[in-house]
């Protein structure tokens, strides 16, 4: 099992659309995330960044994450929830949320 944390802003006048879409997240998108191996997925909020914690409990990250960007519910879901966001400056190329670096863990 791996964990991931990756971090986005948020548009100030998109934060509540957000928290509303999130309160009730598609069926088939949360179906999807547990298909392609995801658990114990967080979003956190705090001065206008959203922080996303997940652990990958499979074997082919790339094969999952390519699985899921190829679901067209999941792309829908994706064009709903991408006008909320604001990526940062600082990202990688490719990225949109953008990945953070795990400097610490204890069991």
């Amino acid at each position: 099992m791996k964990r991931y944390g990756s971090v986005i802003g948020v548009r100030p006048d998109k934060l509540e659309e957000y928290k509303k879409l999130h309160a009730a997240v598609w069926p088939d998108v949360l179906k999807m995330i547990g298909e392609c191996n995801i658990r114990n997925y967080s979003i956190y909020y705090r001065d206008g960044l959203l922080f996303s914690y997940f652990e990958y409990a499979g074997n082919d990250y790339e094969g999952d994450m390519a699985k899921m960007a190829a679901d067209p519910t999941t792309q829908k879901w994706w064009d709903v929830c991408k006008p909320c966001q604001q990526p940062l400056d600082t990202r990688k190329e490719g990225e949109w949320w953008a990945e953070a670096e795990e400097v610490f863990h204890t069991d």
